[in-house]
């Protein structure tokens, strides 16, 4: 494979990188939603509403995939931040007073409008890192990548505390919108001539180094968010240390594209000095060798998916309802609680919303970066890890000890389970990707995987409604009319959430056994680096 063609395969996987850190624009509204509900005199019903309309983006998915098939990734992309720019843009004039008296449905739609712009930037970013790298190494670059979508919060919430050190922080929630509306369009501009298809040749052995290298960067990244994350080290360090501290470490996997361009000109300076075989030997070796990788990307292609299916013949199978009920309870419930996560603190009476909302956006980091970890240095070699839904089991019945960890009253256990949730959210979502891509193929992805997903505003209205419900019945027992304050608040949220959780473990137990008989029987050797 020539040197360029993985140069560009890196700075592809760079690029995508640059775009998720930016993309989860919807994981900061728990740290402006309190200001949001007082400035725009919403009911808790109605913030809760916003947060499912968010995700009711979701909905409308199906198209970023359908264009992605037709337009140019660069004009996806554009289109994606522009919708971004609409709908938060148009309610940072409303929130700043530029238009006066705004109707509730048209900040809803607003908010939808920006929610469906993630989807955009999500379809590029996966079908980049699909695409551009082989089966061996698909779920390490689209976890790796995705990972960065858990750090947004984290980045976000970095510039305005810079922006906010000393001065008044009252503006907090239009700064969050202005730079929702702003900052990704930017970014997308930047990034837009490095996300492209690059075509995939044999890559065995490639790659390996340079993984290694982003997989060190990657993991410092989110420790280093993490420690800053931390109450005790975030009121040492100011915001905008750790702001820079998240840029330079942003811009590190540029090394790697370094590290090959010195590897192409090394490699270059020694053709035409080999003496080690005749003509015809080297001819013998080279057919040999022609044969195996011939064989090996044969074996790669028997057996990726389940299944090569569209939609309509996908929503038919008792496995992708399974995997669809997975997902409802397992990461589309955690994702409710993480866009609760800011009148979840509020009611306990913690002062540091936004240092949770930070702890929550870091543990989300590791939490994607997770299954690529598992399967770069243990499933390629344990046939026992390579089953996705196995993982599922595992981080679903973690899910449920985080629920009902939080019906402890201390802070502690709020910042544990939050820990717990995050991880397990950020690990299924990233798991989500090439679990869909092996059970019903990698042909129409970018269409089946937006109707998976489809199910988080659903959950999201759902699982949303109920904890608004019953906060507004706890409410009687606050010290403000309308707010609450204890932790009965959500005590009977997080006991029927935890029992929802539980049944989806049920449910990834049964896909389990549905699907390790494909998992067992795919070749391993064709995921194994001869080095």
């Amino acid at each position: 494979m020539p040197s360029s063609s993985i140069v560009f395969r890196w700075l592809s996987l760079i690029g995508i990188i640059w775009l998720q850190s930016i993309n989860g624009t919807n994981f900061n509204f728990p740290s402006y939603s309190s200001q949001l509900k007082q400035q725009l005199s919403m009911s808790q019903l109605q913030l809760n509403n916003l947060a499912f309309a968010s995700d009711a983006g979701k909905l409308f998915a199906c198209f970023s995939g359908l264009a992605a098939n037709y337009l140019p990734l660069w004009l996806v992309l554009f289109i994606g931040s522009s919708l971004g720019l609409i709908g938060y843009g148009v309610q940072y004039l409303f929130i700043t007073n530029h238009f006066h008296s705004p109707s509730y449905w048209l900040i809803f739609f607003l908010t939808v409008l920006a929610g469906n712009s993630i989807c955009w930037i999500n379809t590029v970013c996966y079908m980049v890192a699909i695409t551009n790298f082989a089966s061996s190494n698909r779920q390490v670059a689209v976890g790796i990548s995705t990972s960065y979508q858990g750090l947004s919060a984290k980045v976000y919430t970095d510039i305005v505390g810079s922006i906010f050190s000393n001065k008044d922080s009252s503006k907090t929630a239009e700064t969050f919108l202005l730079l929702n509306s702003v900052l990704p369009l930017g970014v997308c501009v930047l990034v837009s001539p490095l996300a492209r298809f690059v075509k995939i040749v044999e890559e065995q052995g490639k790659l390996e180094v340079g993984f290694f290298v982003i997989f060190v960067i990657t993991i410092a990244t989110g420790t280093f968010a993490t420690i800053t994350s931390v109450g005790s080290v975030s009121r040492m360090l100011s915001a905008l240390s750790g702001l820079v501290g998240i840029m330079v470490f942003l811009v590190l996997p540029l090394v790697v594209v370094v590290e090959e361009k010195v590897k192409e000109r090394v490699e270059k300076g020694k053709e035409g000095r080999v003496y080690h075989f005749t003509v015809e030997e080297n001819n013998d070796v080279e057919r040999i060798m022609r044969g195996e990788n011939e064989r090996k990307v044969e074996r790669t292609d028997d057996g990726e998916a389940m299944e090569e299916i569209g939609a309509k013949e996908m929503v038919k199978r008792i496995n992708f309802w399974l995997y669809f009920g997975v997902y409802l309870f397992g990461a589309t419930l955690g994702l409710a609680f993480l866009n609760n996560l800011g009148q979840i603190a509020e009611s306990r009476g913690s002062s540091s919303v936004s240092s949770l909302v930070s702890l929550s956006s870091s543990f989300g980091f590791f939490g994607r970066l997770l299954p690529s970890i598992l399967d770069y240095f243990l499933s390629r070699r344990n046939k026992f890890m390579k089953s996705k839904p196995g993982w599922m089991v595992g981080l679903m019945g973690a899910l449920c000890g985080g629920f009902f960890l939080l019906l402890s009253p201390s802070d502690t256990s709020l910042c544990m389970s939050t820990a717990i949730i995050a991880i397990c959210t950020g690990a299924i979502t990233s798991i989500s990707v090439s679990t869909t891509t092996d059970l019903f193929g990698a042909t129409n992805f970018s269409i089946n995987h937006n109707v998976v997903v489809a199910n988080i505003p659903f959950g999201s209205f759902i699982f949303g409604y109920m904890a608004a419900f019953l906060y507004h019945k706890q409410a009687g027992h606050g010290v403000a009319a309308g707010k609450c304050i204890g932790v009965e608040c959500y005590r009977t949220t997080f006991l029927i959430w935890g029992c929802f959780s539980s049944f989806g473990t049920f449910l990834a137990l049964l896909l389990f056994a549905r699907t390790r008989s494909f998992y067992s029987t795919t070749d391993l050797s064709s995921h194994i680096s001869p080095n």
